[in-house]
């Protein structure tokens, strides 16, 4: 279980890099900008799914 968690946190360290790169590179290149937004909020949406899952997986194990 402490893998998942890993991979949990891996995917919040990849949105917060993407949203720094987003304002980086907004007056610059908006076009890569959104581009680093996109993996932004698919790395949000992961980041949910996955915990979700995991804490599923937990309360399975509890009950057996």
């Amino acid at each position: 279980m402490k893998l998942f968690k890993f991979f949990e946190i891996l995917y919040l360290v990849v949105a917060v890099l993407s949203v720094i790169e987003v304002v980086t590179e907004w007056g610059a290149n908006r076009n890569r900008a959104y581009m680093f937004l996109i993996f932004a909020v698919g790395a949000i949406i992961m980041f949910f799914f996955r915990r979700h899952y995991r804490k599923k997986f937990e309360a399975r194990k509890k009950e057996q």
